[in-house]
């Protein structure tokens, strides 16, 4: 009896050991964080075409999972390929100047490790800043079965312009306080991403956003950094903001009513009293990406819910075409 408890103990020592190197190991990075913030320039054969008038998309593209976004359930590589295609197709006819992107992989085991970013980028987006938000060895998610975990993932935003960026900053927002330490220790940053495009010869700030999904506090605590940020570049600059807020204006005390209530604020392809929807795209049901921009500087040409993308993502874009004041 003696000998099984300490065969027991053992082997429950052996597995705790185990268990503690695996959450080490998994949750360690994959690259060094100097890398987590670039501004790249590319040689792909490009045209621009404005007359005056540019265009900006925001999209949550959803590492190109479609409807399985987080699901735990197959993901074959015949899927993503398919995403990306349609993708393509849709940029290619849409024709934007500027595409702010969040949740885009880099190099990550569950999109069978395409660099989304350069893919789309060989459309002519020769100017990029990159924001690197989660950089993991091993994701353990879905928790089940382990079959369906994410495995290695390097993801986060993007920036994409055919007009050349410069000053790149890459802010991490506050995180979620009470998340228990194993799930903080693989929990993604929330970023905000500011740089300025260069249009006839003016700066153009551009501040991209994914916000906190799940913990409205957090959500509300963020939002009033991006907003306080917001108006300080509004002050001197043309100024658009753009992302995934995660927030709808029907919530109760909904989050992003804070950037609403800024004064010189415009909304591309929304109105109080009709909006389209951008998730989910199978029976799209919520308003959460959003494009924003200073009235006394950026004229609003128009805008509109691009559907066409289907549910290459769980959401959808959204294009705002405009002119400089």
């Amino acid at each position: 009896m003696k000998r099984l408890l300490t065969l027991l103990l053992t082997l429950v020592a052996i597995l705790m050991t185990a268990s503690v190197l695996f959450f080490f190991w998994a949750s360690s990075s994959t690259l060094e964080e100097a890398s987590y913030a670039q501004l790249l320039k590319n040689d792909y054969p490009t045209t621009v075409d404005h007359d005056s008038i540019y265009s900006i998309v925001t999209y949550n593209i959803g590492y190109l999972s479609g409807m399985t976004n987080n699901r735990a359930i197959a993901k074959p590589k015949e899927l993503f390929d398919t995403n990306l295609k349609t993708v393509i197709t849709e940029i290619k006819k849409v024709n934007p100047d500027i595409i702010a992107f969040q949740e885009i992989d880099y190099n990550a085991a569950r999109s069978y490790e395409v660099d989304q970013e350069e893919e789309i980028a060989k459309l002519g987006y020769n100017y990029v800043a990159k924001g690197i938000n989660w950089d993991e060895r091993y994701l353990p998610f879905p928790y089940w079965p382990p079959s369906m975990h994410f495995g290695k993932v390097v993801s986060g935003q993007s920036i994409l312009s055919k007009y050349p960026l410069k000053d790149y900053e890459r802010i991490v927002l506050e995180r979620v306080s009470d998340n228990p330490f194993y799930r903080d220790a693989f929990y993604l940053d929330r970023l905000l991403q500011i740089t300025k495009v260069v249009l006839e010869g003016k700066e153009v700030v551009l501040m991209n956003v994914h916000l906190e999904a799940f913990d409205k506090e957090t959500r509300v605590k963020q939002l009033q950094k991006v907003s306080k940020l917001f108006t300080e570049y509004a002050k001197t600059y043309p100024t658009i903001l753009l992302g995934d807020f995660n927030s709808d204006p029907k919530y109760k005390e909904p989050a992003v009513q804070k950037i609403f209530d800024l004064p010189n604020i415009g909304s591309a392809a929304y109105s109080k009293e009709a909006y389209d929807m951008t998730f989910d795209t199978a029976n799209p049901f919520e308003r959460l990406d959003y494009i924003f921009y200073t009235e006394n500087t950026i004229e609003y040409v128009e805008g509109r819910v691009l559907k066409s993308f289907g549910q290459a993502s769980d959401h959808l874009p959204v294009e705002m075409s405009f002119k400089l004041k």
